[in-house]
C-alpha cells in the first residue's frame, strides 16, 4: 500500500515544533553547568558533588531510555511525546522549587527520567518522516535548538539567576514548556503509521532483535563515544574559567552567547554539507577539528576575554557540529521497523555515557590550596581520544538509505 508523505509546509512546522521542544529539554540540562559555582557555594558542595548533580540527570535519562524501549513503538508518537513533555515540565518546576541539595537531586532525577526520552522521540520522528538523503538538513534544523538555547536561553537564564535567584531559570523553562506543549498539540499531526505494521514483534522480542544486530551494537558504541568526547570537560568550563582563567561571573554568559550565535549559522551549514559531501566524511572532519579547541580550553592560562571567546566559540562550533552528521548516521543505522526501540535504547546509551563522562571528569579534577582547578587537561585528553575512536567507529557502521515511514499528506 502506498502512502503520501507530509507536505513541505507541514514538514517544516513539524521540524520547528520538535526544535522548540528540544530547546527546553537542552536548556534544562545546559543551565546546570554555568550555575556550578553558585551551587557549590550555596549548598556547600564539592566539585565532584556538583558533577554528581549533573550526572544524576543523565543517568536517570539513561534508565528511562531503557524502560522506554519496551513501549515507545506501542503508542502514537504524538501522544507519547506530549505526555512525557508535560511530566518533564512538572519535574523542572520542582527543580525551581527545591529547598536544598537533596530535593534538587531528586527533582533532577525526575527531570532526567522524563526528559531523556524526549530526545529519542524527537529523533525517531525525524527519521520516520524525513528521507535519509535530506536528513542532514532536518537534523540541522532540529539541532539548531542547541544554538538557540546557548544564544538566548543560557544568557537569559544566567541573568534571571543573578537577579531573581537560581530557581528562576527552572521555573521559566517549566512555564515555556507548558506553552510549547499546547502548540505541539495543535500543530503536530497523528504519528501512528508505525502501529499499522504487520507482524510487529513483542516489546521484549523487539529489544532482543535490536540488541542482537551487530550494526546496532556499533551504532550504540558510536553514540557513547559522541557523548563521552565532550562531557569530561563541558560541565566544568564555568568553574575552570572563573577559578583559573580569571573570568568574572558577569563575563561567563558571553561564552554561551558567542558560541550559540556561531552555531546558529554553522548548524545549518554542516547539515547541508552532510547531505552533499557525505555524513561520514563531514563527521570525520568535524571530529578531528574539535580536538584542538577541546585541549586548548583545558590548558588555558589567564588570557584576555577575546582570546577565551575565540577558543570557546570554536569548541561550541565543532562540538555541536559533529552531532549533526553523527546523529544522521545513527538514525540511518537503525532497522526502520524497530527504529523507535532502537532510538530509545540509543538515548539510554547516550545519557549513560554523558553521566559517566561527567562523573569521571569530576573525579579527575581537583583544587589546590589556592583554589585553582588541577588536572583539567586530563579530561580534555580523554575527550580527544574518544573523538578519534568515534571516527573509526563511524566508518564501521552501515546505514539504511531507504525511504522513511510514510504518513498521509496533511
Amino acid at each position: 500500500m502506498t502512502h503520501h508523505t507530509f507536505t513541505p509546509r507541514r514538514e517544516s512546522w513539524l521540524l520547528l515544533t520538535i526544535a522548540g521542544i528540544q530547546f527546553t529539554h537542552i536548556l534544562d540540562f545546559m543551565i546546570m553547568m554555568p550555575l556550578g559555582p553558585q551551587f557549590t557555594r550555596l549548598f556547600s558542595i564539592s566539585d565532584a558533588q556538583f558533577g554528581l548533580l549533573v550526572s544524576a540527570y543523565t543517568v536517570a535519562a539513561g534508565v528511562s531510555g531503557l524502560a522506554a524501549a519496551t513501549y515507545v513503538d506501542r503508542f502514537d508518537r504524538k501522544h507519547l511525546l506530549l505526555t512525557l513533555y508535560a511530566l518533564f515540565a512538572l519535574a523542572t518546576l520542582a527543580c525551581g522549587l527545591a529547598p536544598g541539595y537533596g530535593f534538587l537531586m531528586a527533582a533532577r532525577v525526575a527531570a532526567g527520567l522524563f526528559g531523556g526520552v524526549l530526545s529519542a522521540l524527537a529523533q525517531t520522528i525525524v527519521a520516520d518522516v524525513i528521507p535519509f538523503e535530506r536528513r542532514g538538513r532536518a537534523m540541522g534544523i532540529v539541532m539548531s535548538s542547541f544554538s538557540v538555547s546557548t544564544v538566548a536561553g543560557v544568557p537569559l537564564g544566567l541573568f534571571m539567576a543573578t537577579h531573581l535567584g537560581w530557581q528562576a531559570p527552572f521555573i521559566g523553562i517549566a512555564l515555556l514548556s507548558g506553552l510549547l506543549a499546547v502548540g505541539a498539540a495543535v500543530t503536530l499531526p497523528r504519528l501512528n503509521h508505525h502501529l499499522q505494521a504487520i507482524n510487529r514483534p513483542s516489546a521484549w522480542r523487539g529489544i532482543g532483535m535490536v540488541l542482537a544486530e551487530p550494526n546496532h551494537q556499533r551504532a550504540f558504541a558510536f553514540s557513547g563515544l559522541l557523548m563521552f568526547t565532550g562531557f569530561t570537560v563541558l560541565p566544568y568550563i564555568t568553574i575552570y574559567m572563573q577559578a583559573n582563567v580569571g573570568l568574572l561571573p558577569t563575563q561567563i554568559p558571553y561564552i554561551y552567547l558567542c558560541g550559540g550565535v556561531a552555531t546558529l549559522f554553522t548548524a545549518r551549514l554542516f547539515g547541508r554539507l552532510s547531505d552533499r559531501l557525505g555524513k561520514v566524511q563531514t563527521f570525520t572532519a568535524l571530529a578531528l577539528s574539535v580536538i584542538a579547541p577541546l585541549l586548548a580550553t583545558t590548558l588555558m592560562p589567564q588570557w584576555p576575554l577575546w582570546a577565551v571567546l575565540l577558543v570557546s566559540t570554536a569548541l561550541f562550533i565543532f562540538m555541536s557540529g559533529r552531532m549533526i552528521p553523527g546523529m544522521a548516521l545513527v538514525t540511518g543505522a537503525a532497522t526502520p521497523a524497530l527504529r523507535g526501540t532502537f532510538m530509545a535504547l540509543n538515548a539510554a546509551v547516550q545519557s549513560t555515557a554523558m553521566g559517566l563522562a561527567s562523573f569521571v571528569g569530576g573525579l579527575i579534577i581537583s583544587r589546590d590550596a589556592a583554589g585553582l582547578v588541577q588536572h583539567y587537561w586530563v579530561g580534555g585528553l580523554v575527550g580527544a581520544c574518544a573523538s578519534v575512536a568515534s571516527i573509526w567507529m563511524a566508518r564501521q557502521m552501515r546505514v539504511h538509505s531507504s525511504s522513511p515511514v510514510a504518513h498521509p499528506a496533511v
